[in-house]
């Protein structure tokens, strides 16, 4: 389904149906997936039609409340909907949000007396309210991160931490909008990153469109041009924070880390608190997503490797919270050392 929406938003709810901007097809073309059933939305979040850590929690509330209007009425509501559940946890294991908005939904379902019509109204309304949170918290991260910008700094950011990354605004690049309609001169420097070039496909379109000078570059770049003094700072969202400040996000990140501590440059992390998983002491607990070899060895559809390449392709990797200058959250900033005071935040809304 094509639809010419110019605020390109990551998704929205009409008439008891879900529409995803098809992130597949950016910035060629602007496309919305219509999403009826739960079954619809999992294999969305699976085939990355949407993704983004916040982005995704948001959705999968969103396809819970499907699955309560679907299962509606049926003798094994409860099982239907944990099923439900399971089957959306599966699509990205990587991401804590997801996991996060599941256990706000499964509150409504569980333990409830209600009639199950009852239960997805409720349901819908919670999904709406996550959406309007993370919108909420993300403006918050950007006010409170735009703090460390400076006049004239050279930004780097890696992969895609902007309002298609979440319900709007963005984490990494809801800090740079801030610090830019703050009136800081500032210049982003962009990683294409490989292999889904959300980079290069999302991040400069967003970029583009807020009016900030940027530039594109390979994801082996970025070494030379901090060299250079061309970056002075690098930011970068996260898709599941372990309780030590470990930090899990797209692959290529923790070297960029590396490079950053090496040329004396701050490394910031931006996420909401929902992004943290306290269960986890360290970010070697965290679990790392395999992708299809296909990723690697094809773009768009065409080969690029021989046949019969051996292909490693985790989608994440995880940066030491050594390496990191300070985390910003919507409660402001945290810096190091971050073992046991990110255990003190709770999310602002609930």
């Amino acid at each position: 389904m094509t639809n010419a929406r110019k605020d390109l938003k990551t998704f929205y709810f009409e008439d008891g149906t879900l529409f995803l901007l098809n992130q597949l097809k950016l910035p060629l073309k602007i496309e919305y997936i219509p999403c009826r059933t739960v079954k619809q939305v999992a294999r969305a979040i699976r085939k990355m039609i949407v993704r983004g850590a916040p982005a995704i929690g948001v959705t999968a509330a969103y396809g819970m409340a499907l699955a309560a209007r679907e299962f509606e009425g049926n003798r094994a509501f409860v099982k239907k909907m944990e099923r439900s559940a399971e089957l959306l946890r599966s699509t990205r294991p990587t991401a804590v949000n997801l996991a996060w908005a599941l256990e706000r939904m499964r509150k409504l379902y569980s333990n409830s007396a209600l009639p199950s019509l009852e239960i997805a109204i409720l349901m819908l309304r919670e999904a709406v309210r996550i959406d309007c949170e993370d919108l909420s918290l993300c403006r918050k991260i950007g006010a409170a991160g735009a703090e460390l910008i400076a006049h004239g700094d050279g930004i780097l950011t890696h992969c895609n931490a902007g309002a298609l990354a979440t319900a709007g605004w963005g984490t990494a690049l809801g800090v740079i909008r801030s610090a830019h309609e703050s009136g800081k001169k500032i210049r982003v420097f962009i990683d294409e990153t490989r292999p889904y070039l959300q980079g290069a496909r999302i991040t400069a379109l967003e970029i583009m469109k807020m009016g900030i000078e940027c530039y594109l570059i390979c994801d082996n770049m970025a070494g030379y041009m901090m060299k250079k003094g061309e970056i002075r700072k690098v930011i970068v969202g996260a898709d599941r924070i372990a309780a030590n400040g470990d930090t899990a996000n797209k692959i290529g990140t923790y070297s960029l880390a590396v490079l950053a501590s090496y040329h004396n440059i701050p490394f910031f992390v931006a996420a909401p608190v929902s992004t943290f998983d306290l269960t986890l002491k360290s970010g070697e607990l965290i679990p790392i997503e395999e992708r299809p070899e296909c990723e690697i060895t094809t773009i768009r559809g065409k080969r690029i490797a021989p046949l019969g390449v051996k292909v490693k392709n985790p989608a994440f990797d995880v940066t030491p919270a050594e390496l990191i200058s300070a985390i910003i959250t919507e409660h402001g900033i945290v810096r190091p050392p971050f073992q046991g005071k990110l255990a003190k935040l709770e999310p602002v809304l609930k």
